[in-house]
């Protein structure tokens, strides 16, 4: 066996790394009690795929290598120990040396072209994954001895792989860990954005107090810094952050549920009390002393006799229901839904509820919503949820063909108590949300 090269044919210089790879591979053995190391070739393949990141490779180095693989006739590669060991007196592992040319080798690889290809073999010596063992002519072949045997290989030397193999196979773990780690971290990430996103429709369905302007603006901003790119440590601040907004809403709403159990438990206790001095003013005849008798009618200070009932004494006994009020919703919220209406606002802006009214009122001309239409919806929903809706249906003009039905639809369900704006507000700041990470992901 003829002396193994280790320089490169031609102008091509030897790198310091081109050494150390040939000294690792070198100075490898195999594991104690056995005399050859077998490593899965595809198993490898696969693994350096998951590593190729901190390897120092990529995909279009990672195809060559794919076709130098592809090149070895067995499924394993095998380095012999004997073999290894004996590297530093000149003997030649030509088992795992491939020695296709240059054509060959850009057909396998789906014809790439060879200025490409050999700038990628450049990129897989310098990373240490396989080794030029350059004949004296630069050409690659093998020589075959007597019965048949390849006596002296050169080429490719595939031998880094085998000796770096639980290298690879410990950093593609690493990476396989990292990956899950950061899975874990946007699954965080996206169920406490939708935690968020629940408690605000519900804070502003049921009118608790709170900034409700200020925390969407707090989420606003936390979403547009979520995105692909995000490396661990930032996921991670990215996750304390939104869990903060998150326990700051969830504090509120919990307060307000408190609020109103405290708040029932006294009216309960007020009417307790009522029924118990009625009962014994009853029972106690002294506590009646000076009254008139109920047959006769008192007209001191004007007083007009009221004839008694059964049904004026029903309605006088049931609660009157408060006027229902208006269920108020942060303007900047609202302009931030609807962008599309500042455009009708005087001078090109919308700074206060009159004004979001009087660009409303153009708008619903512009959208064809008749007076009659517009009128019902000012008596149910109020002027400032009439504006709302009409921003909300100019918003979304392209997928609503009548506004001024849509707008009757609206109406009577808002009457028959089944209409909130909450989640209306809410589905079009998702989807400015998802349009907006749509922009991202084309752009980068």
């Amino acid at each position: 066996m003829q002396t193994r090269p280790t320089t490169p044919f031609g102008r091509r210089p030897l790198s310091l790394a081109m050494v150390a790879s040939q000294a690792a591979t070198e100075s490898f053995s195999a594991k104690p009690g056995a005399s050859e190391t077998v490593v899965h070739k595809w198993r490898l393949f696969r693994a350096l795929t998951e590593a190729k990141e901190p390897l120092g490779v990529t995909e279009r180095a990672l195809s060559v290598l794919h076709a130098l693989l592809s090149f070895h006739q067995e499924t394993a590669l095998t380095l012999s120990a004997n073999d290894s060991k004996s590297a530093d007196a000149g003997s030649a592992n030509a088992g795992i040396i491939v020695f296709p040319s240059n054509k060959e080798l850009s057909i396998r690889a789906h014809g790439m072209a060879p200025a490409t290809l050999r700038r990628h073999l450049a990129c897989l010596v310098d990373a240490g994954l396989i080794i030029r063992r350059d004949s004296p002519n630069g050409k690659r072949f093998a020589r075959k001895g007597q019965g048949g045997a390849i006596e002296d290989a050169f080429g490719f030397d595939l031998a880094p792989l085998v000796a770096r193999a639980v290298e690879i196979e410990n950093l593609a773990e690493e990476v396989r860990a990292e990956n899950r780690a950061i899975a874990l971290l946007r699954e965080r990430i996206t169920l406490t954005r939708r935690d968020i996103v629940k408690m605000m429709e519900t804070g502003l369905e049921e009118r608790v107090a709170g900034d409700w302007d200020d925390a969407h603006q707090r989420y606003a901003a936390l979403s547009g810094r979520y995105g692909r790119g995000l490396s661990h440590g930032d996921l991670e601040a990215l996750v304390g952050e939104f869990a903060a907004l998150a326990a700051e809403i969830h504090k509120l709403l919990e307060a307000h549920v408190k609020a109103q159990n405290i708040s029932g438990n006294e009216s309960q206790t007020e009417r307790h009390i009522q029924n118990q001095t009625t009962n014994i003013s009853d029972l106690e005849p002294s506590l009646r002393e000076g009254r008139a008798d109920p047959s006769e009618p008192n007209l001191e200070e004007g007083r007009v006799p009221i004839e008694w009932s059964p049904e004026a004494s029903s309605d006088c006994s049931r609660p009157v229901d408060p006027k229902p009020q208006l269920r108020t919703y942060p303007l900047g919220m609202v302009l931030d839904a609807c962008p599309d209406i500042v455009d009708y606002g005087r001078g090109g802006e919308i700074s206060s509820w009159r004004d979001l009214a009087a660009a409303a009122a153009i708008v619903r001309s512009a959208l064809g919503v008749s007076p009659d239409a517009w009128a019902q919806a000012l008596e149910v929903l109020g002027e400032h949820d009439a504006s709302i809706v009409i921003a909300a249906i100019l918003q979304r003009g392209d997928e609503i063909k009548s506004a001024g039905g849509y707008l009757r639809v609206l109406t009577e369900k808002a009457r028959a108590g089944e209409f909130s704006l909450g989640p209306v507000l809410m589905a079009l700041l998702r989807g400015k949300a998802a349009k907006a990470a749509r922009e991202r992901k084309k752009t980068g």
